[in-house]
């Protein structure tokens, strides 16, 4: 099983970036899969997620409106499209997939995730 996450970089507040998620060695379209971010210093925090067929998504209020997750099955890959950088998205960002079905407020719990991926970190400037 992995999970290779990708796409982290520098960038300037008020740009944008896009995040890869590159799956194997599970049957893709039956997890769910959630980005979480990590700050120096901070506790690692649900940023997204979006459910095994693409239907639905969920997003952490800090990043509603700038964030857009979305999946393509037959590629194994989700993707997180960041735009309007603001400085505090600096993290180490993660991949993670959930198996089974959970109410929406769970979905940010990371106790719950089967697999993570390694993050990449993304670094905004202001």
């Amino acid at each position: 099983v992995q999970l290779q996450a990708s796409g982290g970089g520098l960038v300037q507040a008020g740009g944008s970036l896009r995040l890869s998620c590159a799956a194997s060695g599970f049957t893709f379209d039956y997890y769910a899969i959630g980005w979480f971010r990590q700050a120096p210093g901070k506790e690692r925090e649900g940023v997204s997620c979006i459910s095994g067929g693409g239907d639905s998504t969920y997003y952490a209020d800090s990043v509603k409106g700038r964030f857009t997750i979305s999946r393509d099955n037959a590629k194994n890959t989700v993707y997180l499209q960041m735009n309007s950088l603001k400085s505090e998205d600096t993290a180490v960002y993660y991949c993670a997939a959930l198996e089974g079905d959970y109410d929406f407020w769970d979905l940010f719990v990371s106790s719950l995730y089967k697999y993570w991926g390694q993050g990449t970190l993304v670094t905004v400037s202001s």
